[in-house]
C-alpha cells in the first residue's frame, strides 16, 4: 500500500460483502445537514450569532453575503465548521456589531434566518458537537435491504473506521508537495494558508494509511499494550497497561484507539503501536527536524480512529434508502456511504428540483 497515493476504495470493515448501487446527492435535499453547537448565544454581547438554513451554498459565500446585507465586515465572522454546497445545511454564524432586528428581517436567495441572538464571543472553528444528517441515496435495489441491515448492525457493534474525507486535501498534489518542503527539496509556501493545507493534506494522507492497516488487520477496536486511547465521554487521552480491563472498555464503546496526526507537539505511544506509526515516517524519511518545520501549522495530534455515529436509522422505500444519523466534529458522512455501497455509490450533483 503506498503511502503518498490512498488505496482507492479505501478498506471497509464490511469489504468481504459486495458493492450496492445508488446515487447520492441527486437533488438538494437529499443531503441534509443540521449542526448541534457546543453551546448557545447567552443573549447579550457584541457579537450577534445567527442560525441560518442555505441551500446549495458554501459556509464562505454565506457569510459573504449576509455580511453584506448586514453591514458588517466578513473577515470578522465566526463560524463553528464548514458546510458543503451540494446539500441544505443549517448552521450558527457569528457576525460583530450586526444588528438582530437587520438579520431577523433579512430575505436572501438560497439564505434563510431561523434565529438570531447575541453572545459576548466570537464562534470559533470547531466550536460544535457534530451534525445531524440526513441523506437520501436513489435507484438502490430491494435485493439489498438484508445487507444494509447486516452492515449497519455492523457499523453499531464496531464503529465505523474514522477517514478523512477527500475534502481534505484539496486540489492538486497536496500531499506530494507538503513532503517536499518538509524534506527540504523546495521552500514552503510563502502563504500560510496554503502552508496549513499542504501540512494536512500529508497528515490526513498518513494518518488515512495508517487506519486502513488497522482495518485489513481486522485491528480497528483491538487494543494494543501501550497504545494511546481516548476516552469518550471526556476526551481525556491515556496510555493503555492493562489491555484486558481497556479492551472490555473499548468493546463498550467507552474508550476508542487514536492514530497518529504526525506533528511535533504529538503525543507517542509506547511499544509495538509507536513502532508502528515510527514506521511510517522512516518510509518517507521524516524525522524530526522535518516535523518541526510543520511549526504552529501542523503541531500534530490523536485522532480517534473509529466512531459511533448515533441515532443511525434506515429506511429503504421504493428505492429511495433514507439514512439518519448523528457524527461527533471532525467526522465524514461518506464514510459511512461508503461502508454501505462502496464503489457502487454514484454522487451525481444536480441542481435542486423546483
Amino acid at each position: 500500500m503506498s503511502l503518498l497515493n490512498p488505496p482507492s476504495p479505501l478498506p471497509r470493515i464490511s469489504r468481504n460483502l459486495p458493492a450496492i448501487g445508488g446515487v447520492y446527492r441527486a437533488f438538494l435535499d437529499d443531503f441534509i445537514v443540521k449542526e448541534e453547537a457546543t453551546y448557545l448565544p447567552v443573549g447579550s454581547g457584541s457579537h450577534l450569532f445567527v442560525l441560518v438554513e442555505k441551500r446549495g451554498m458554501t459556509t464562505p459565500i454565506a457569510i459573504e453575503k449576509l455580511a453584506a446585507a448586514l453591514g458588517v465586515r466578513a473577515r470578522d465572522a465566526g463560524f463553528a465548521g464548514m458546510k458543503d454546497r451540494h446539500a441544505i445545511t443549517t448552521q450558527w454564524l457569528s457576525f460583530e456589531g450586526a444588528d438582530r432586528g437587520r438579520a431577523l428581517s433579512l430575505d436572501l436567495p438560497g439564505i434563510r434566518v431561523l434565529d438570531a441572538a447575541y453572545h459576548e464571543r466570537k464562534l470559533k472553528t470547531g466550536h460544535l458537537r457534530g451534525n445531524h444528517f440526513e441523506i437520501r441515496v436513489r435507484e438502490v435495489d430491494e435485493a439489498h435491504r438484508g445487507q444494509i441491515e447486516d452492515i449497519l448492525d455492523l457499523i453499531r457493534q464496531q464503529g465505523l473506521p474514522n477517514y478523512f474525507g477527500v475534502q481534505r486535501f484539496g486540489r492538486g498534489d497536496n500531499v506530494r508537495r507538503a513532503l517536499a518542503f518538509l524534506q527540504g527539496e523546495t521552500r514552503p509556501p510563502s502563504k500560510p494558508y496554503e502552508r496549513r493545507l499542504l501540512v494536512s493534506a500529508l497528515q490526513s494522507q498518513l494518518f488515512n494509511h495508517y487506519l486502513a492497516e488497522r482495518v485489513l488487520e481486522d485491528r480497528l477496536g483491538i487494543i494494543e499494550a501501550g497504545e494511546l486511547v481516548k476516552k469518550a465521554d471526556t476526551g481525556g487521552i491515556f496510555t493503555a497497561e492493562d489491555v484486558e480491563e481497556v479492551q472490555a472498555r473499548a468493546d463498550r464503546f467507552e474508550v476508542h484507539p487514536t492514530g497518529p496526526i504526525f506533528g511535533p507537539k504529538m503525543s507517542w505511544p509506547t511499544g509495538r503501536p509507536r513502532q508502528r506509526e515510527e514506521a511510517i515516517l522512516e518510509h518517507l524519511d521524516l524525522d524530526e527536524d522535518a516535523l518541526s518545520r510543520m511549526g504552529k501549522l501542523g503541531a500534530g495530534t490523536r485522532r480517534v480512529v473509529r466512531i459511533v455515529p448515533k441515532d443511525l436509522h434506515a429506511e429503504l422505500d421504493d428505492g429511495v434508502l433514507t439514512l439518519r444519523f448523528f457524527l461527533p466534529k471532525g467526522a465524514y458522512a461518506t464514510n459511512l456511504l461508503e461502508e454501505i455501497f462502496k464503489e457502487g455509490l454514484i454522487e451525481q450533483k444536480n441542481p435542486p428540483r423546483e
